[in-house]
């Protein structure tokens, strides 16, 4: 294979300081493959998602910072162009398609990296936050933490499911539910919900649909939604969806809005033994519940941070048989900041990608 020419510089989005306006760059320095150190490799990037973790990050709005400078994304999809000198028993080589999920590097040793829980290991490496990410043409990762990504599944729809649509398999994955049992999904019709309906519906579950507005009712229902609950034309909700689920509420709700409220209605329209799979990070809200109902109806609170590199392949692969479709708009890496202000002011629907390529 002819060596791919490295360039000294790149084009990249900056974050300067924390809460500073976003700045793209054009002489931002790639690491050459000289540099790399044993285990990392350097990809290029084709395509990125963008996230609303990469807006809290940006803020500082999270109980954990980022660094600064900083250069976000954790959604990317590109080629590897080279892998670092000495590096033993790479699971990737050079030329090969991956993603560069948020979860950058661990170490692989501990008791968290050892039970699937890689992305709680206290040397955790987080790409757009403690590491440079992927708003950039280059990013240096970990050889055994990229992905993968299939043959059959195009780089744009990968960037997304790299990150919503792992986190919200993952939350459903362990959730308990099991064939034939209710799941509710609130904001179904978003960025990660509409990703939330299908792996739900492929994993044989009866989704129920909450959001709001005639458009995102008419793709949940196409997307497989048994259930549509418009929250603003419904003035009880718990008990439409008690309603909705055989008169006897959900097995399983899995929450990924940003905001408490979510979270302390699940409680009431659970099923005795439902579980509550939290998803969504505000960074200040609190988790408030009924201690009664929680244990006289034996529900299950459960935190589902992101995923395993197991749940991002079984995530990828479900993807690309076709029975996961992301819905996305293209941008371009300069249309960042205007993203940004969408994002913050609620106006973005569905997700987000830059084509970083051009």
């Amino acid at each position: 294979m002819t060596p791919v020419k490295i360039p000294q510089t790149q084009v990249a989005a900056v974050v300067p300081t924390l809460g500073a306006k976003l700045e793209i760059r054009k002489d931002v320095p790639v690491k050459q493959p000289s540099q790399l150190a044993p285990g990392e490799c350097l990809v290029k990037i084709i395509c990125t998602g963008v996230c609303h973790t990469d807006l809290h990050a940006s803020r500082g709005d999270w109980p954990v910072t980022a660094v600064t400078p900083l250069i976000g994304g954790h959604e990317g999809v590109g080629s590897i162009v080279a892998i670092g000198a000495h590096t033993e028993d790479s699971p990737v080589q050079v030329g090969q398609r991956v993603g560069v999920k948020w979860l950058a590097n661990s170490c692989l040793n501990c008791e968290q990296c050892r039970t699937g829980l890689e992305q709680c290991c206290p040397q955790a490496k987080f790409s757009g936050l403690t590491v440079d990410g992927t708003f950039a043409q280059y990013v240096v990762s970990w050889v055994q933490h990229v992905t993968p990504i299939p043959e059959s599944l195009d780089s744009r729809a990968a960037a997304s499911v790299l990150c919503a649509g792992l986190t919200v398999y993952r939350a459903l994955k362990y959730s308990g539910a099991r064939i034939g049992n209710w799941v509710v999904l609130p904001g179904a019709g978003g960025g990660l919900g509409h990703l939330a309906v299908q792996y739900a519906v492929t994993m044989g579950m009866r989704v129920v649909a909450i959001d709001t507005g005639a458009e995102k009712k008419d793709l949940c229902l196409a997307l497989g939604a048994e259930k549509w609950i418009d929250f603003e034309e419904t003035q009880d909700i718990v008990g439409a969806i008690k309603e909705a689920c055989d008169g006897q509420g959900a097995h399983c709700a899995v929450v990924t809005t940003a905001t408490s409220a979510g979270y302390a209605q699940a409680i009431d329209y659970l099923r005795p033994g439902g579980s509550l799979m939290a998803v969504g990070l505000p960074g200040s809200a609190k988790l408030e519940s009924s201690i009664f109902w929680t244990v006289l109806k034996s529900i299950s609170i459960l935190g589902s941070y992101v995923g395993s590199r197991q749940d991002a392949v079984e995530a990828l692969e479900i993807a690309a048989t076709g029975k996961v479709v992301v819905r996305y708009e293209l941008k371009s890496l300069s249309q960042l900041q205007e993203v940004y202000e969408g994002l913050a002011e609620g106006k973005i629907a569905g997700r987000i990608v830059l084509d970083v390529s051009q």
